[in-house]
């Protein structure tokens, strides 16, 4: 005979003790399945899943303190235009938290008008629950929203602030740096007359990969033609439209350079539609290093930004300084390296040819 398992009666929230009641297990049980833990034999996991799906059992109310209080809730928030900066950050937070036993709780502010909604929604994030909060760009330089967070006292994670002397947490690298190192690999190959794609204005990353370039190209004596330069806004159309700009000039650059993968991806495109072939009439070059970069032909020479890295970083930190924190380890606290700075690489593949 089949064993009957007798439902609890619902309240307005599960709990986990109801999940556990419902599944015949404990809640320690309860807690290392939510954790992803190997110890729990695959049918008592398969009860476990079950009965949190029949009580439709939400993880962020989960009681604290089941798995030695080693477990956080994390909040991601993001508005970003660029699907695969996301996928990247998505993989390495979600990665960071199962090695951790953290759960991650994602937040899109896409589907909000920022100005208008921005603190109601970050007092319902105070409301939620959340031991933090990782902010990736370009919230991160969202000062109405970081005063939100702030005054909400949530501890918040900063991916790619604005100005990192005046963040208290971050996880970034050096964008400006990393543009001109990139603009030198570009002049090694023999080109002079190169055009740039700059990202949206309002983001500083933008601005930073954007003086690199003009640093490399003033070290080396090279003009910075302004129909060379276009504004795109990191989405894969708008470096279409400006690769369409440049190139329609009579006297176009042989290598342009566009501060992210997917407006590089645009320009390839562009480029190919207007019978210029990459890299033997263009060569372009990208930032990321995202899944842009492998998908098209040729395959682009990019900047490779440690997106999943940077995201897994900014887990390990929030763990680090809530655990320090809860343990009321102030020395432990203030020791800790709380603005970290990531390597990055230059990639090379096929849409760069030396001339």
């Amino acid at each position: 005979m089949n064993e009957v398992l007798r439902r609890p009666a619902r309240r307005s929230h599960a709990t986990i003790k109801e999940v556990a009641e419902l599944a015949g297990v404990s809640q320690m049980t309860v807690s290392r399945v939510l954790n992803r833990r190997e110890t729990v034999k695959e049918a008592t996991r398969i009860k476990v899943e079950e009965a949190i799906r029949e009580l439709n059992y939400r993880p962020n109310l989960l009681a604290r303190g089941l798995a030695g209080g080693k477990s956080l809730f994390i909040g991601l928030i993001f508005h970003n235009p660029s699907n695969t900066y996301l996928g990247e950050l998505l993989v390495g937070a979600l990665q960071a938290c199962r090695d951790e036993g953290h759960h991650l709780v994602i937040e899109d502010f896409t589907s909000e008008d920022i100005k208008e909604h921005g603190p109601k929604f970050v007092e319902r994030l105070g409301g939620a629950g959340l031991d933090g909060v990782i902010v990736a760009p370009p919230i991160s330089e969202d000062d109405d929203i970081l005063d939100a967070l702030t005054a909400a006292q949530i501890v918040t994670v900063l991916i790619a602030p604005k100005d990192v002397s005046a963040t208290d947490i971050s996880v970034s690298i050096d964008d400006a740096q990393a543009a001109e190192e990139m603009t030198q690999h570009v002049i090694e190959h023999g080109h002079r007359k190169i055009g740039f794609i700059r990202g949206p204005d309002n983001q500083s990353s933008s601005r930073r990969r954007f003086r690199g370039f003009k640093s490399a190209m003033a070290r080396h004596g090279l003009t910075v033609e302004d129909g060379w330069v276009a504004q795109g806004d990191y989405t894969y159309r708008s470096g279409m439209l400006a690769a369409e700009a440049i190139l329609a000039l009579p006297d176009r650059p042989t290598a342009i350079f566009a501060s992210n993968d997917d407006m590089a991806a645009g320009v390839v495109s562009s480029a190919q539609r207007l019978g210029i072939k990459v890299p033997d009439d263009l060569s372009v070059v990208g930032f990321d290093d995202t899944m842009f970069a492998t998908a098209i032909w040729p395959q682009l020479t990019t900047v490779r930004q440690p997106i999943a890295d940077m995201a897994a970083e900014s887990v390990h930190l929030l763990s680090r300084f809530l655990r320090a924190r809860d343990a009321e380890s102030e020395g432990e606290e203030d020791a800790m390296q709380r603005n970290v700075v990531l390597d990055v690489g230059i990639i090379s593949r096929g849409s760069l040819r030396k001339i």
